[in-house]
């Protein structure tokens, strides 16, 4: 007789992330076509409404402005809702003794729901610009730099979804997170305008706000231009990663919410 199959670490992390995948895309309308759509909706109305009223950069129409931080603004949110509700409702239904009980390590446990996070992030971000693709004409000048800002935007936000989600025992406490932290910030980044034009009390204030760094980089990869110099904005989204894995890294690895 032979024994039981000896464990293979990246078998768990394959089985934890597929999993984690499943859970969004099998309910895509929810969690991939209504971001798309609210993004949409958004588009339409303010540019319709600012239309020959407002020129952020010279030359580049709003509607070609407001493009990227919509899609990044929809990344962010995404990626953070997807790794905080899967915790929270594993912790709610009790079905998170399931993921405790395989010899998971604390490494594969994060970052199977930070990718997971990621990818959820980066196909409503894709998504968003197919869909814009119809009424927007607009061209990427440095794609790697669009790339670096959704990854590390999106790392940095499914990581503060892990943290939100061990927290958060009820949805009225995840919600407090959405909507009273990370609503405002995305809302205040930059997204439907630049923080030039604001009085200077509130542009200091802004530079304070760190998504403003990845909606700002984001854009930059369009244009060539941005509030903040790209390389300072991407030490600071790199930093604010770092860290926030190394917290949540020790969260995981303390059982923090997770055994009782």
């Amino acid at each position: 007789m032979t024994g039981p199959p000896s464990y293979q670490p990246l078998h768990g992390f394959y089985a934890l992330f597929y999993k984690e995948w499943l859970r969004f895309w099998k309910v895509s309308v929810q969690t991939i076509l209504a971001p798309v759509l609210t993004a949409l909706l958004f588009l339409v109305v303010f540019s319709y409404s600012l239309h020959g009223r407002v020129e952020v950069f010279p030359g580049v129409d709003y509607a070609a402005f407001l493009v990227p931080g919509l899609a990044m603004m929809s990344v962010l949110q995404n990626a953070f809702a997807n790794s905080s509700s899967s915790l929270m409702q594993s912790k709610m239904t009790g079905n998170i003794v399931f993921v405790l009980l395989p010899p998971f390590s604390h490494q594969e446990f994060f970052l199977a729901y930070l990718l997971a996070a990621v990818a959820r992030g980066l196909v409503v971000g894709a998504g968003v610009f197919l869909a814009t693709a119809w009424f927007v004409d607009l061209r990427i000048e440095q794609p790697l730099w669009v790339l670096v800002f959704a990854v590390l935007g999106s790392g940095v936000m499914g990581a503060l979804g892990i943290i939100a989600g061990l927290y958060s025992d009820k949805v009225d406490e995840l919600a407090a997170f959405q909507n009273f932290i990370i609503l405002p910030l995305t809302f205040l980044s930059g997204v439907f305008y630049s923080i030039r034009s604001l009085p200077p009390f509130w542009q200091k204030l802004s530079l304070f706000n760190p998504i403003l760094y990845m909606v700002d980089g984001f854009r930059y990869g369009f244009f060539g231009r941005g509030d903040v110099p790209p390389w300072l904005s991407l030490a600071i989204v790199a930093v604010s990663f770092f860290a926030l894995s190394c917290f949540t890294l020790r969260l995981i690895r303390s059982g923090y919410k997770l055994r009782h």
